[in-house]
């Protein structure tokens, strides 16, 4: 091709679609971005092989920037490789091909988002989340059936269950709150009647109808809770034993479980028996945050009128993921999140 006939070729390229130019891409490029037509090409010292990541960088939107991140990090979903070129879209997502096994994915391939459709819509469910809508106002949001916004409300989150920081420290503050057992949504096989919109215990005090809750918190305000299988130091340490230790001090309530998990994990406690009245001598030894978040947590909680306590774990990664990423999260972040890549992935936290 002489110099003119490729000056035009190239001014033809801004005329042609989305799927035209990934087509185009792919022909010149061929399957592994090694051969063109199938004729090996040399490699030239000035353009090295792209990375990864570089292979990803013509795409747009928050699918792309799920598939760079993933990748950069995963390799290909299927083997690990790292060779890996773009290959067309499909139902509305970029595809990749890895040249290692030669399958082929999307962005979100092995999330708990693959499969649902109408990603166009995904951004709606994820501001559903923000501001931590019911499944009915949700539903109305996306234009979505009431149980397709159910359950696309626990896809998203699905993947924040594992979100957590791996490791607290400086001063951690720990303590449990207790939540109403229930069985939302279960039509046979309970223990009990049904109580209507969360109702109340039938006992006063501590029973086995109020579920623990463990939350501890460090003064940077990263955030591990967890369901309590029960109220013991063994149940405590599977919660926090991996990213509660030394040289982190523990702040706590004095109470049996908590104390018994820090000294048999060799921390520095400090008991404060009277949360929000520090001793005057310490007054930055305190467990008022943890125990703030307790109130902030529950209060975002009522508007949903009881929640089953098979979800419960969900619920709260969907309040911690709040906190996480503050007040100025956007929809992108969260459709992040819901793909694995949460704030503390991210690097917010």
């Amino acid at each position: 091709m002489d110099a003119a006939a490729f000056a035009a070729w190239l001014s033809d390229i801004a005329r042609l679609s989305a799927p035209q130019r990934d087509e185009a891409l792919q022909a010149l490029t061929g399957a592994d971005g090694a051969m063109v037509r199938g004729h090996e090409q040399p490699a030239s010292p000035a353009a090295p092989l792209p990375t990864k990541t570089a292979a990803f960088a013509t795409d747009e939107g928050v699918l792309s920037q799920i598939g760079q991140a993933r990748q950069s990090r995963l390799g290909c979903p299927h083997c690990g490789g790292d060779a890996i070129g773009r290959w067309g879209r499909a139902n509305g997502k970029p595809r990749y091909r890895c040249t290692t096994c030669t399958r082929t994915f999307n962005p979100v391939t092995g999330t708990p988002l693959a499969g649902l459709r109408y990603p166009e819509r995904w951004a709606d469910q994820a501001q559903a989340l923000i501001t931590g809508e019911t499944i009915a106002r949700a539903a109305r949001r996306c234009g979505v059936d009431y149980t397709t916004a159910f359950r696309w409300r626990h896809r998203f989150l699905a993947a924040l269950n594992d979100d957590k920081p791996a490791q607290l420290s400086g001063i951690v503050e720990a303590d449990e709150t207790f939540i109403l057992e229930s069985f939302k949504g279960k039509r046979a096989g309970m223990t009990r009647a049904a109580r209507k919109r969360g109702g109340k215990s039938t006992k006063r005090g501590l029973s086995k109808e109020q579920i623990p809750v463990m939350v501890a918190r460090d003064r940077s305000g990263a955030t591990i809770d967890a369901v309590l299988a029960s109220l013991d130091a063994k149940s405590i340490a599977l919660v926090l034993g991996a990213a509660v230790q030394s040289p982190a001090e523990l702040c706590c309530d004095g109470g049996t479980a908590i104390t018994a998990f820090g000294r048999r994990a060799g921390l520095v406690m400090h008991i404060l028996p009277a949360p929000g009245a520090p001793r005057p001598e310490a007054p930055h030894l305190h467990i008022n945050n943890v125990n703030a978040y307790h109130g902030r947590l529950k209060e975002w909680m009522r508007r949903f009128h009881g929640v089953a306590t098979a979800n419960l774990p969900s619920y709260l990664s969907w309040r911690r993921t709040i906190e996480a990423f503050g007040p100025t999260a956007q929809p992108d972040d969260w459709v992040m999140a819901a793909a694995g890549l949460g704030p503390y992935q991210q690097g917010i936290r």
